[in-house]
């Protein structure tokens, strides 16, 4: 398998991050995006149809907003499903159901090619720096084979189980990513309210029982007013709650923690935060508490 020549499907957020550390590596990308101008930014050469990209290359992989999108661009008239032979690897480092990718998986080994879910976290930062975490799911063999395409861009891989295994995992983490910054959001505004210094608040916080990725990565930066701009969307954060609740759903999991990060996020969206980094939500639930800032941006002047 050669893993020097890559086909890449989805130069958005964090595909684009990634596939300029593969290209940085000295990797061959093809990448192909239904927004053009995003090629050019990542180094790739730019693909005309989905199914250059897939003779391009032994490995390829996507970057997707979503099941939906995934299920198009791999089952559409010529999409790659269509286009793929015996013996490629496809790897999805989508946030997406496994329900959809265990399908999918099925499908393509119906012609010889292996399907890897390849769940990621660590954001646009760790995107940057290529030090990504891959929850990987999808035959252990194929995984072992071309793991070293992952180099440029991961500095974990877990390699979680067989199909869909990847992809459920990443939506468990992200649940917990989404509770505990609402509810961190929530716990700022309150501080703000009671008067207290959000700085030695933190630092409560994070040598007490509350500490969590939330108040030790993102607050402290936020109550300076750096909202580390140019990581998931409050829409997007919404996606993947959802995404968890359908899968704890078919897995005969209640989930009765839900309905705080889905209210949270779902007003943070009504109120126009939606399109922007998820940490702003904490301005949502500022602005339905009497108009709370955590920075106060006069004091610079």
């Amino acid at each position: 398998m050669n893993q020097n020549r890559i086909g890449f499907i989805g130069l958005g957020n964090m595909g684009g991050r990634m596939t300029r550390r593969l290209v940085d590596a000295g990797i061959a990308v093809l990448g192909f995006d239904t927004v053009k101008d995003r090629i050019a930014a990542t180094g790739a050469e730019p693909a005309g149809t989905l199914r250059d990209v897939v003779a391009f290359a032994d490995v390829v992989m996507m970057s997707l907003p979503d099941s939906k999108i995934v299920e198009a661009v791999v089952e559409g008239e010529d999409g790659v499903l269509a286009h793929c032979r015996s013996g490629q690897v496809v790897v999805d480092l989508s946030t997406a159901a496994a329900s959809s990718t265990i399908r999918l998986a099925k499908r393509f080994a119906e012609r010889g090619v292996h399907y890897v879910d390849a769940g990621i976290s660590g954001g646009a930062a760790a995107a940057e720096k290529g030090t990504l975490t891959l929850m990987v799911g999808g035959d252990a063999g194929a995984v072992d084979e071309f793991k070293g395409a992952f180099r440029p861009i991961s500095a974990k891989l877990a390699y979680m189980g067989v199909s869909g295994t990847g992809h459920t995992t990443k939506l468990l983490n992200n649940f917990l990513n989404a509770v505990s910054l609402a509810a961190s959001a929530e716990v700022m505004v309150a501080g703000k309210k009671a008067g207290l210094d959000l700085h030695l608040l933190l630092d409560v916080l994070n040598s007490s029982s509350g500490v969590n990725f939330a108040t030790l990565n993102r607050f402290p930066k936020i109550v300076d007013g750096d909202y580390l701009e140019g990581g998931l969307t409050g829409k997007l954060m919404t996606k993947d709650v959802v995404l968890y609740v359908d899968r704890v759903r078919e897995l005969g999991v209640m989930s009765l923690n839900s309905a705080g990060p889905l209210a949270s996020f779902g007003l943070g969206t009504a109120l126009g935060y939606g399109d922007v980094i998820s940490n702003r939500v904490v301005d949502a639930i500022g602005d339905v508490s009497g108009g709370v800032r955590l920075y106060d941006a006069s004091k610079d002047n």
